[in-house]
């Protein structure tokens, strides 16, 4: 998701150095071009060959290293990179960086460099709560930095609180969520309902479906990356929510609906992509169960119905996507649907073809609104999720 990105990965003097070397690799994976720049202090907790190796590249420490070519060399650098992350970031480059101080090549050259910077402290708890270093941090995220706050727990140093620097998929998604897609969706806000619904019977048993909440998720997460900001309404899952999202978990149908409903007016583009149940219990309890037979017989009734509820409680502009899986006719009933319910598109697919359905990590959709139908070929669900929002935006005024 980062190829032909230039991420400048600076390490400073702090035991959090190793985490770097994960983070470097991470990111190589994701197809990014990885400079790391040291300090000489970050050099006793972990050799530049470190990163040599995973990076490919030479890792940079002295400002006055003579085997470069013929150029500025922090300037050269900091006119090819797209984003700056100091991870770890001790006391003592937090306060230079918030000053302007620039004298090694790591300082030197994030003083120069006009993309975005992400700075992740790892110090002592007492020196990370020290006021002067908030005042630093403030400064900074002042001047534009996004600084990324520390994990707790128990530090190297045998302190416990806060200051242990993120994990580095931690880090990972901070990076992506600034350059991994274009931001189109930048101001927009998008409401996304995901997964099954559970309809209790009793205390022990329910109603539900085979959702996994996969394609809601990958709706959620890439619109995330593309600069929305998004609430994710999501039924009982296994699935890790994406970063830097709301989530709103329910349980019933009723639960979803009020969910939605409550933030129907604010939403720019909905997406209905929740498997809900469609029966829940009528006035069930074990004197009112029938037995015939050895089977049992329990009253039901239809849960509410949530796209019909959007469709028609929108307001003007705003985009109502909802989703369709089918058995038979599924082009015929899912046209059908997007007349019924007035809603802008319907995301469908047919159940009985491979690779499309619950809990597989792939789709076949087929998007129909108004103008007609696009099939869209077998690909990953977070393609698909592209794809969707891309066609959801040609729909908004």
């Amino acid at each position: 998701m980062l190829k032909g990105k230039t991420v400048l990965l600076g390490v400073t003097g702090g035991i959090a150095a190793y985490k770097a070397a994960y983070l470097a690799s991470a990111l190589v994976k994701l197809h990014a071009n990885v400079e790391v720049v040291m300090t000489k202090n970050a050099t006793q907790f972990i050799a530049p060959l470190t990163f040599e190796q995973l990076t490919g590249r030479r890792c940079m420490v002295d400002t006055f290293d003579r085997n470069f070519s013929h150029q500025v060399e922090h300037i050269a650098l900091a006119d090819r990179t797209d984003l700056v992350i100091i991870a770890p970031a001790t006391a003592n480059v937090c306060a230079k960086l918030a000053h302007g101080l620039a004298d090694d090549m790591l300082t030197t050259t994030v003083l120069a460099c006009t993309c975005p910077k992400l700075i992740a402290p790892a110090m002592n708890t007492h020196m990370y709560e020290n006021q002067v270093t908030q005042d630093n941090l403030d400064t900074l995220r002042r001047y534009g930095w996004e600084v990324i706050a520390p994990g707790s727990g128990h530090l190297a140093c045998g302190a416990v609180g806060p200051g242990r620097m993120p994990e580095p998929q931690q880090l990972v998604d901070h990076i992506l969520r600034h350059l991994a897609l274009p931001h189109d969706l930048e101001g927009r806000h998008v409401l996304v309902t995901a997964g099954p619904t559970q309809e209790a019977l009793d205390p022990v048993r329910y109603l539900t479906n085979h959702s996994t909440g996969k394609m809601g998720y990958a709706v959620a997460r890439v619109a995330m990356l593309r600069g929305a900001q998004v609430t994710l309404v999501t039924g009982p899952t296994a699935l890790e929510p994406p970063p830097f999202v709301e989530v709103v978990p329910v349980v019933s149908a009723q639960d979803m609906f009020e969910a939605v409903s409550q933030r129907q007016e604010w939403a720019d583009f909905i997406f209905k992509a929740a498997a809900v149940a469609d029966y829940t219990p009528a006035g069930y309890s074990d004197d009112k169960m029938k037995k015939k037979d050895g089977d049992l017989s329990i009253p039901l009734k239809r849960t509410t119905d949530i796209l019909q509820h959007l469709g028609a409680h929108r307001r003007a502009g705003q985009v109502i996507c909802g989703f369709s899986m089918e058995t038979r006719d599924m082009l015929e009933n899912s046209a059908a649907k997007l007349e019924k319910k007035k809603v802008d598109m319907i995301c469908a697919n047919n159940l009985k073809v491979a690779g499309a359905g619950f809990g597989t990590d792939t789709n076949v959709i087929t998007l129909i609104t108004a103008a007609g139908a696009r099939e869209l070929p077998l690909m990953s669900k977070e393609e698909a999720a592209g794809e969707i929002l891309d066609a959801a935006l040609a729909l908004a005024p």
